[in-house]
């Protein structure tokens, strides 16, 4: 459970960098700062029960993953063939991870 909170604030976070305009504006960089402060301390929780490598992987991808589709759905990024085959390699890469390498 905290991994899932640790990757659900860390894409807020990651989410709202835009609306800082380089850290100018306060309020957006006051939540950027507070998504990543409680992302870092889910994930140290996390890693107590979790391989760090896998909580990591895990993280990474599906926060990048993540990231991708809101870029695509609320912000207007393009979605190449690329971008798609990438994160498509990312949860691949995820899944492996935990159906092999999850274990203590």
């Amino acid at each position: 459970m905290f991994l899932v909170l640790a990757i659900a604030v860390e894409v807020v976070g990651t989410s709202l960098l835009k609306a800082t305009e380089g850290f100018t504006r306060f309020w957006p960089t006051a939540g950027v700062l507070i998504a990543y402060t409680l992302a870092f301390v889910f994930m140290a929780q996390s890693v107590k029960e979790v391989p760090v490598g896998v909580a990591y992987a895990m993280w990474s991808g599906l926060g990048t993953a993540a990231i991708v589709a809101i870029g695509a759905v609320f912000l207007g990024e393009p979605l190449s063939v690329q971008k798609v085959i990438g994160v498509g390699l990312v949860i691949a890469g995820v899944v492996v991870l935990n159906l092999g390498g999850a274990s203590h």
